[in-house]
This record gives C-alpha cells, structure tokens and sequence, in this order.
C-alpha cells in the first residue's frame, strides 16, 4: 500500500494512492516507529522535513500525559563498491572485481554521511522526536526493505525524485521498488515543483 503525498499534502492523481493511509497517520493515537530513507538529494532532505512537520503527532512524546513517543528511524545506504583489476601483463578478459574499498574513499564516504547525518538530525531536533540513524551497505532498494522487514516499522517514508518515464523504465527507482516489496505501509513524498525540476536536471 502505498501513498503519494507532495507539499499540499496527499496526491489523490498519483497511480494507485490510497489517500486513507496518511490521514490514518495522523489521526492514529498509537504512536509509530517510522523509517526515512535517506541520501545526499534535496528531495531526501525534504521527505524528512515533511515526515516530522506531518507525523509528529504520531511519533513524538507527550511529556504533559506521560505518553512515550515513537521512534524516527534515519536509514541510509552505502552502494556495494566494486573496483575492477586487471591483473600485471594481463588480457583484457581476464578481469577481477574485489568489493574491498580504499581507505581514501572510505575516509570521504563516511565524512559524506556523517555530515549527511547532521543535517537530517537537526531538521528532528526540538521536535521531541527520538530519533536514531542506521547505515547499510549492499542495494538500496533490497537494503531498506530488508531492513524494513527486521526492525518492524509501521510506516516507510521515502522521497521521490521525480524521474520521468524513461530514465524510471531505464534506472528504476527505489520507491517504486520499495513500494512492491516493503512489509509495511510506504509513503513516498513528493518534491516541491522547484526542488524536483533542479533534482532531474542535474540527474541528465
């Protein structure tokens, strides 16, 4: 099940929306664990401002009742690095692929999520959400529904970065991947026009 939301709210046009499922959200007194997942785009950025703006109802404490909050998961993927060697003297075809990857780029990936990291904690910050962040490494689309299926969430937040038909049919996309196989409700949320135009021309 899942539901197309953008900056008015939900997306009643989208293709298969169920427009009861973020209002639901919202109304539920039970308080969720919900997922982001997360990476370096704007749209990303902006699905983890609208997860704690929509549903802050549902996953944060309420400390005048007592009532304990839910929990805001920060998910992100590190792609399997795959560097090919040919070995000294050798052919063409005799080609290795090793997944072990260098210290230098170790070192500049996780410095990348770290300050990713930072930014999508303090758009929680204040918002009396208890938030903690988890790092993958493997597929993005089958890590986070992996991860979806083991730390039983009740909702997967995802942002959308408005690929158009082709480059979707050519690339994929994790939400639409998400959206087959995650063991629980998926909400995908859609950029401002702005944001989703820049996002798609750089991706050109």
């Amino acid at each position: 099940m899942e539901t197309y939301v953008d900056a008015s709210g939900v997306d009643t046009a989208g293709p298969t929306t169920t427009t009861e499922t973020a209002a639901n959200v919202r109304t539920s007194k039970k308080k969720l664990n919900v997922m982001v997942a997360i990476d370096e785009s704007k749209n990303s950025f902006y699905a983890v401002e609208w997860a704690v703006q929509h549903l802050r109802d549902v996953i944060s404490s309420e400390p005048e009742t007592g009532q304990e909050g839910g929990l805001l998961t920060l998910v992100h993927v590190h792609p399997t690095y795959l560097q090919y060697i040919y070995p000294s003297g050798g052919t063409a075809s005799a080609l290795y692929a090793t997944d072990s990857v260098p210290e230098s780029m170790k070192k500049a990936r996780e410095e990348s999520t770290t300050r990713m990291f930072t930014r999508a904690l303090e758009i929680c910050r204040g918002k009396m959400v208890k938030t903690e962040t988890m790092i993958l490494e493997g597929d993005p689309k089958e890590m986070i529904c992996q991860a979806v299926e083991q730390t039983h969430v009740d909702l997967l937040v995802v942002g959308s970065r408005g690929l158009g038909m082709i480059k979707r049919a050519f690339l994929g996309s994790v939400s639409d991947y998400c959206a087959q196989h995650a063991k629980c409700p998926i909400l995908i949320v859609r950029p401002p026009r702005e944001t989703s135009a820049t996002e798609d021309h750089k991706s050109k």
